[in-house]
């Protein structure tokens, strides 16, 4: 076991293992290997990282922004010192090739630290003028946060959560997926490296019974989950049973647009990386590719030569492109997807099996002339899978594209710069792209619509979700009473 942690949970500062939790492993998923064993959260484990929390996080708000600032931005210098054995450890347990978590993983988590550690001082209220008298407003911590993380980015996550949280005042409990539990914790070891006090982030390990504990539990005043949809459905409903502040950032089945001025070589390029980057575990990606018909036959060409160019393989060796999916479970499932496209007619451009053996390994698939009935055009399948669509109108492409419960991103391709602003216009989705795609800089909001979430992630969006308004009114005169 290779990345086997010192314990399975860190709470108050310390390394916390129940053996009475229920036991499971991190697996490798290119060799299958079992790089860790580690136990789930009791209830006991629970309560002593939530009373952690609620004990460290009011002497942490009363601290001075600037003073939280400087922690947040020692951990972020730690982070990116750190970066090469990080990225190792990303790639042990989400088999994402070490080419990808070097430059995308942790330190993207340095880059959400360093940003909310100069933006904690920078938090005030406003002054209101009413005459003689007056009011003010404060901004205020919610007080414990619990984060629920995905698989397919863990330290990003953790860090896209606990960043803002604690920049503003907050605590949080954090809980990883079970199938990528391991990145949490050390990051948590390098935040108490940097001076956070104890209690202020937990990690606790467990899977769906764990985050539920988690959302119900009186001492949580604010729920983060990045996850699927089905999910979000239930961890939002149960937040808003008990009333809590809650953010959701789900799934998507997102449309990227290529109209027929578009730099067809860019144009390619992006559409790769919204369907085969991170092999193709990424809920924002582009994954309905709309190409306009004068087009399509160079942008297949093209996309095929390219496609098959691919290098798949060993993701700790640094040439490899593209890893295995998370988990034996996922590539099935993505899997009987391709089956699904070809059952149902699409017509399949390259890929479309299983690479190798050994591990979980998918060949990067393209299907073409999808039609949007099609299971692979409706359904988030959640890897390297690439349906691409045919248009010849903007208002049937823009109607075509929002025609989905998904809102989460959406992209657009063309030289024409009235039409480019006039479509994202257009398009239900959270988050868009002109002549880019999946750029997701920390300074800049993210989150979707419809299906796709509630809330947003990062930017100055982040401060509505991690504190509330107190508003001072101030009476300067007499209290004016008619009795």
């Amino acid at each position: 076991m290779r990345a086997q942690p010192q314990a399975s949970h860190f709470i108050n500062g310390e390394w916390v293992e129940d053996r009475a939790g229920a036991v499971f492993d991190s697996v490798h998923p290119a060799t299958g290997e079992v790089i860790a064993r580690l136990h789930a959260a009791t209830p006991s484990v629970l309560d002593r990282a939530l009373d952690a929390a609620r004990m460290a996080q009011p002497a942490w708000a009363a601290l001075a922004p600037v003073a939280r600032g400087r922690i947040l931005h020692r951990a972020a210098e730690i982070l990116r010192a750190r970066n090469r054995d990080l990225s190792v450890l990303e790639t042990l347990d989400t088999g994402k090739p070490l080419q990808e978590t070097l430059v995308a993983d942790a330190v993207s988590g340095a880059d959400a630290l360093e940003y909310f550690a100069g933006f904690a001082a920078t938090v005030t209220g406003q002054t209101i003028p009413l005459g003689r008298d007056m009011a003010y407003t404060l901004r205020e911590p919610l007080g414990v946060c619990a984060g629920i993380g995905a698989w397919n980015y863990p330290i990003q996550i953790a860090c896209w959560k606990a960043a803002p949280a604690l920049a503003f005042g907050n605590a949080m409990v954090f809980k990883p997926s079970e199938l990528t539990p391991l990145s949490a914790l050390a990051l948590a070891g390098v935040l108490q490296e940097a001076g956070l006090p104890p209690g202020l982030f937990n990690v606790v390990q467990g899977q769906g019974d764990v985050g539920a504990a988690l959302t119900t539990d009186h001492r949580v005043d604010k729920v983060s989950l990045t996850g699927s949809v089905p999910t979000g459905r239930k961890v939002y409903a149960a937040a808003g049973g008990a009333l809590k502040a809650a953010t959701m950032e789900l799934g998507g089945k997102s449309p990227l647009i290529v109209f027929p001025d578009a730099e067809l070589d860019n144009a390619v390029g992006a559409a790769m990386l919204a369907n085969f980057y991170s092999a193709g575990q990424i809920c924002s990606n582009g994954t309905r590719v709309f190409v306009h018909r004068d087009v399509k036959a160079a942008f297949l060409e093209k996309l095929a030569a390219r496609t098959a160019r691919i290098l798949l393989g060993d993701p700790l060796d640094e040439a490899t492109q593209m890893g295995p999916v998370a988990s034996a479970a996922q590539m099935e499932r993505v899997l009987s997807y391709i089956a699904k496209g070809q059952a149902e007619g699409a017509r399949l451009v390259c890929g479309g099996a299983r690479a190798g053996a050994a591990g979980c390994f998918i060949q990067p698939t393209v299907f073409a002339d999808v039609r949007d009935d099609m299971v692979i055009a409706r359904e988030e399948i959640f890897g390297p899978v690439m349906a691409v669509l045919d248009f010849e109108e903007e208002a049937e492409v823009i109607a075509r594209a929002n025609a989905t419960e998904y809102g989460l991103a959406a992209g657009v391709f063309t030289r024409d710069i009235s039409r480019a602003h006039r479509v994202v216009a257009a398009l239900q989705a959270g988050t868009c792209w002109i002549n880019a795609y999946n750029l997701t800089p920390v300074e800049m909001p993210f989150g979707g619509v419809k299906s796709s979430g509630v809330g947003r992630e990062n930017g100055h969006a982040a401060l509505e979700h991690y504190t509330r308004v107190k508003s001072v009114y101030l009476g300067l005169g007499d209290v004016d009473a008619p009795y």
